[in-house]
Order: C-alpha cells, then structure tokens, then sequence
C-alpha cells in the first residue's frame, strides 16, 4: 500500500482558476478551488482531483487574497468550512449579505445549512485558505443567484445543465441542441429563505469554544479530542453537539489537539478518516510505513489500518479529523486486545 497516494500536501494542491461560472467576476477571479477528496462540485472537467476514492463525503479548499468574494449560491449538501488562514466573512441571502453574516477567523469552523445562499469574501489583506467539507458522495450541483448569471455572461462563461462550463473566451462553444442552466426563479429563491442569523450561528464554533470531551478513547496525557460536528450520539463516546445541524451532515467532526511530545497508541477505525494539519508537526504511524505531516496537509487514512499518532512540533498540534457516518464506530486498541 502506497501511503504516499493518500497524502495531499499543501505545497503539492494543484489549483483549477475557472471552476466555477463565476471565475471572471471583477472580484471572483482571484480565488483558487482544490477538489482533495472525492469529485467535488467543480463545474470545470479539468479540475484536477487529487484522491478519488469514494468517502462518503467530499473534501475541497478555497483559497483567496483579501476582498476576494465567492459568490452567492447554494448546495444540495452540507457544506462545511475550517478556516485555516485568514479571516473571513460568510455573507448570506441571493445578494451578498442582504440577510446578514458571520465572521469567522483562523481554527473556527463554519457550517452552513442546505437550501439557501451564501458566499464568503476574505477580508485581511494576505492570503487566506478555507478546508471544506461536503455531504455525500456526490454532492450535486451548485446553484447560484441570479446575478452571477449575469456578470458571468459578461465575461464569457456560460453554463449547461448538468453542470458543465463553457469558456468562450478560449473558443469554446455551446455545443449544438445544449441548453443552458435555467437562472433560479423567483419562487425557487423564495423557497430557499435564509434561516435567522440565530439559527444559523448554530453552525458556528469558534475555536476558542472547542473543549476536549474527557470520555474520547483518543483522550490521554497531552491529548484532546474536541467534538464539533456530532449529529447523533456516537459508539466512542460522543453525544450530539455542539453542531448537530437541522439539516444532513452524514460525518463527524474532530478537533485533535496534542501536546509537545503527546502521542496516542495504535488503533483502528472501520469508517473513512481523514485528517487535516491546521497547525505544527503530526507523525502518523502504520504497519504500512510513517509519513510526517505538516500544517495544511491532508491524509486520508485506510479502514481498518492501525495508525498511531504523534506531536513532533515544540508547539503541539492541532489537526482536525473527519469521520464517515453521523454514528462514528467504535475504536479498536489492538495493542491493548492483545494484552488482555
């Protein structure tokens, strides 16, 4: 097994420019989309996909320079926000911010409902980089506003049903008997009414608020397991909270914080995992070989493999780990099985 294959770093993320219909908006085009795992929801079939294997849930990253804005539009599925570097503003309504926002900084984690428009616009100065997380396997197609449509004819994006973008400003064409994506009717924008800014700050967990739960498996000397997505109670001791969402998430959410030197033993999981660097050094180690990971790399791990980790760097580690399933599994110790 080539673990090497399931390791993203953020040196390594190879960015797609003209993703999505708004690319070449005066104030869009300066973002970069990275589709990590899963096939994300690029509308450009040369997104270039990093580890295809299916997860149950797509993993993907914005990364933007300041006052860059991602345009109004909504998702079939959760769509889920760690904000990595940088601080930034999620704008809700089908015009940006008519039915207000959030700001959320660096370690926080934003979810954002179904059904309803948002966009997000970095608002320092240096670059800032977003990891996302999105429901399913195959999370649909965006819908955005009205007015994306019309900028982004302008600049000469058009878009088919089913997803697909045509750049005619490369000489592409709207290949014969294709029809367009209908622009969103006023019923259907009705339909998608943004929830009230208090409900939806229930998506929000600052990183500041994230707190250890004592009854983690993972939890030890030096070591936190900090729950932060949790639909149902969960077989390794979790109960729901403190995002539990009205709306389908389908994985958990972890934050992984880790003392200089902390470690936690070998142990195996049955669902897919995936661990994301937000801050210092993370030894990973298997019977398979050890890869050292860094702030802002991705490694999705194998079901079932033993993997065992530990803090390398003088300031700790702060990582945060998805898991397939509403119900997180149980986990297994097998150093401790075979003592018993």
């Amino acid at each position: 097994m080539d673990l090497a294959k399931r390791l993203v770093r953020y040196a390594d993320l190879v960015p797609c420019t003209n993703a999505f219909v708004d690319a070449r908006t005066p104030g869009s085009d300066r973002k970069e989309n990275f589709t990590i795992v899963g096939p994300g929801v690029s509308e450009n079939p040369n997104q270039h996909v990093h580890v295809p294997e299916p997860h149950g849930f797509n993993i993907g990253a914005a990364r933007q320079p300041g006052g860059c804005l991602n345009s109004q539009h909504s998702h079939e599925t959760a769509e889920v926000f760690v904000i990595h570097s940088g601080h930034w503003r999620f704008l809700f309504g089908v015009n940006a911010g008519d039915d207000g926002h959030l700001d959320a900084g660096p370690g926080d984690v934003v979810s954002v409902p179904i059904h309803m428009f948002r966009g997000f616009k970095k608002l320092d100065d240096e670059v800032g980089f977003l990891w996302v997380v999105l429901g399913q396997d195959d999370p649909g197609k965006v819908l955005w506003a009205p007015k994306v449509f019309e900028l982004a004819r302008q600049y000469g994006l058009v878009l088919l049903k089913g997803g697909r973008l045509v750049d005619t400003t490369l000489g592409e064409t709207v290949p014969e008997g294709a029809q367009l994506e209908d622009v969103p009717s006023d019923e259907l924008i009705r339909r998608l009414a943004t929830p009230s800014l208090d409900k939806l700050a229930q998506g929000h967990v600052p990183f500041s608020a994230m707190r250890g739960n004592a009854r983690s498996p993972l939890a030890g000397p030096g070591v936190e397991e900090c729950p932060v997505i949790t639909p149902t109670a969960t077989r390794d001791g979790f109960e729901p909270g403190p995002i539990v969402g009205w709306w389908p998430h389908g994985f958990n959410l972890r934050c992984l914080r880790m003392s200089p030197g902390a470690s936690v033993p070998p142990h195996e999981r049955d669902e897919a995992e995936v661990i994301f660097v937000h801050s210092g050094t993370l030894e990973v180690a298997t019977p398979q070989g050890t890869l050292v990971m860094g702030a802002g790399d991705t490694f999705t791990t194998p079901k079932g493999l033993a993997r065992a980790f530990r803090a390398l760097s003088s300031d700790g580690v702060v990582a945060y780990v998805v898991r397939g399933g509403d119900e997180a599994g149980e986990v297994r110790f097998p150093e401790r099985l075979a003592a018993a």
